[in-house]
């Protein structure tokens, strides 16, 4: 009954993690910009699906478009991603320096960093209700007697317990990630 909670506990999680991947500090990332989508040929695509994008050293991106004629598309849709990055168009490639973070900057990153907390904080508790309303049901149907039905719900909270601490745990380390000056 709780292996469906643990799907998408786990589920949320991972969504954090991803997200707090594409935080931008000042180490250079790919996972930062290959999510942007770029509008090639009437479509919209992550730069991933249409260019590499590696690491050229600790603070610069370089990406290299399969197609030459994507290069300036790519810049573009970085640039308006919202992200404060500022790309360079090269002869091949697309290059992004990743500028140094001031104290106020750290600050809205790591509110953004809670606020993700938040949003898998949220998620987490939508899995408690849908896992509750399951063991609901199954009690209802007579599948489970009242002592299981207990029993479940305490595994339940246990786990979900267990995931908010987790979840706190990813938080502080990136707070921490991104307030150090480097």
């Amino acid at each position: 009954m709780l292996t469906k909670a643990k799907e998408w506990i786990d589920k949320a999680i991972k969504h954090l993690d991803l997200e707090y991947s594409k935080l931008q500090l000042w180490r250079a990332n790919p996972a930062m910009v290959e999510w942007v989508l770029v509008e090639q040929y009437g479509s919209m695509q992550p730069i991933q699906n249409m260019a590499s994008v590696s690491n050229l050293d600790a603070q610069t991106l370089t990406i290299k478009p399969w197609d030459k004629n994507a290069i300036h598309p790519i810049a573009k849709a970085i640039t308006e991603a919202g992200l404060w990055l500022n790309p360079q168009t090269m002869a091949d490639s697309v290059m992004i320096r990743m500028p140094l973070l001031t104290e106020e900057r750290r600050k809205e990153v790591s509110k953004i960093a809670k606020n993700l907390a938040e949003d898998a904080k949220v998620s987490v508790r939508n899995a408690r209700q849908e896992s509750l309303k399951v063991i609901k049901k199954a009690e209802d149907d007579k599948e489970i007697s009242e002592d299981i039905k207990k029993q479940t719900e305490n595994d339940l909270q246990k786990l979900i317990d267990d995931a908010n601490k987790r979840i706190e745990e990813h938080y502080k380390h990136k707070e921490a990630d991104i307030m150090k000056i480097k």
